[in-house]
């Protein structure tokens, strides 16, 4: 039996000898950017990449999503290794669209390169005879959480379930032959320290979208016929705010509402204002609280100002758990990849990420790891050392998936004996939909 040392030997070999196309992959996606559930150009680049492996693969999965297959030469647990197709928006992104303003500033690029990379390796390199069980290479859509009301019109529409691309693909049973999933972040020096790590856990979230409905009335000569919709939105920010010392530390709750409609003339009462915010925290718990208190502080302003509020909140991800088991075996890999010394634990982070959802039900892993320089969603990010931040995550997939899947599997199945999934897949998509609510409160008649 050929070991797993020779096997990785043959991969690398494999990945280094397509160092210029994985970094072109990279870059080429970097300067096409496209939001959730509209990365056509970027999907059919995957199914490009796919077909010249010789990898079977299904596209138009949640829309735009792509998944193809390695069957290993005996049978065993499958490992879906994940990249995600898209952006978000940063329109003064010096590589945004400018005509969507959406920008690669997170570093999804290097992911979909990553994933390229490892099934490059995985394929060409003739390995997959001497693995027991699957490798699964799965570019997902919509993971930013971004352009929430077309988002809702697709669910309204019956075009999708949910907001994001992992929660859908979970819905459609697309993961049901996936016993677990890894993929790799983007870090940069400005935001993480060392070379690569994996924090404990990260917040999970809901969203709202709020309707301040009054009265209009002219500003100057009969202000007293109106009914001020943003004296109401002003009062409940400051509602919210107010409740943020209510809030446990340990909760790590995040409540960032903004005004998207403030009214429509200076000299007219406003009779619509419009808000959204993200409702963020470190367990389910945690978040359906402040929730309800952001709901008090939104009820209560209407009341103050006898204007009808409309609250409509969606469902964002759960909170993160990364697997114990599965960062061992990245550590392991990682490190002969980049730096003996360069790994770190990180702490809980307070942003979210729909790898959480997938979190909650198998064993996954989201780790960092160097290559970026710049902040998260912010118009410096790029990958600036494309050795680290494009061919060390593709090498440190594909020899994380030789670990796992050699001496019939045995570290797989160690990764299986000893997880806890938080919820079974049905619980899971229950809870979720039941997150979606509307609510219309009249202050006038409380």
């Amino acid at each position: 039996m050929t070991s797993g040392v020779q096997l990785k030997k043959q991969v690398l070999a494999t990945i280094d000898a397509r160092r210029d196309e994985i970094i072109e992959v990279g870059e080429s996606i970097m300067d096409a950017p496209e939001l959730g559930f509209k990365e056509k150009q970027t999907a059919q680049r995957v199914t490009q990449i796919f077909r010249a492996c010789g990898l079977p693969f299904d596209d138009g999965l949640a829309l735009t999503g792509v998944k193809a297959v390695l069957r290993g030469g005996r049978p065993g647990p499958t490992i879906a290794l994940m990249g995600e197709l898209d952006a978000l928006l940063v329109p003064d992104h010096p590589r945004a669209n400018p005509e969507t303003g959406a920008a690669h500033a997170c570093g999804h690029n290097a992911q979909i390169a990553g994933l390229l990379g490892a099934a490059m390796g995985l394929s060409a390199s003739g390995v997959a005879e001497h693995l027991a069980g699957n490798v699964v290479f799965f570019a997902v859509p919509a993971e930013e959480y971004v352009e929430i009301n077309y988002r809702l019109g697709l669910v309204k529409a019956g075009k999708t379930s949910f907001l994001t691309g992992k929660q859908e693909l979970i819905e459609l049973g697309l993961f049901d032959d996936v016993d677990m999933a890894v993929m790799i972040h983007s870090s940069s020096p400005e935001t993480q320290e060392g070379m690569m790590g994996v924090p404990v856990s990260s917040n999970g979230f809901l969203a709202k979208s709020i309707r301040f409905l009054g009265r209009a009335a002219h500003s100057g000569a009969a202000p007293q016929r109106g009914i001020n919709a943003l004296s109401a939105a002003t009062l409940a920010l400051s509602a919210i705010d107010a409740q943020r010392a209510t809030f446990r530390d340990q909760d790590c709750v995040r409540v960032h509402p903004i005004i998207t409609k403030g009214g429509d003339l200076v000299n007219i009462v406003p009779a619509e204002v419009c808000l959204e915010t993200y409702v963020r925290g470190k367990t389910r718990e945690a978040i359906l609280d402040a929730s309800g208190k952001v709901d008090r502080a939104l009820r209560g302003a209407a009341i103050a100002m006898g204007c009808r509020v409309e609250i409509e909140t969606v469902p964002g991800n759960l909170p993160l758990r990364n697997d114990p088991e599965l960062c061992r075996v990245f550590r392991a890999n990682a490190e002969q990849v980049l730096s003996a010394d360069g790994y770190r634990d990180y702490p809980h982070g307070g942003g979210s990420t729909d790898a959480g959802d997938l979190s909650q039900i198998m064993p996954v892993l989201h780790p960092m790891m160097t290559g970026g320089r710049g902040f998260h969603h912010q118009t410096d990010w790029c990958i600036a050392d494309h050795e680290a931040g494009y061919l060390a995550p593709a090498k440190t997939l594909a020899t994380m998936a030789i670990d796992l899947l050699s001496e019939d599997g045995a570290q797989a199945n160690q990764v299986l004996a000893q997880h806890h999934p938080a919820m079974g897949k049905d619980e899971y998509l229950d809870y979720q939909r039941s997150i979606f609510q509307t609510e219309i409160y009249d202050g006038q008649t409380a």
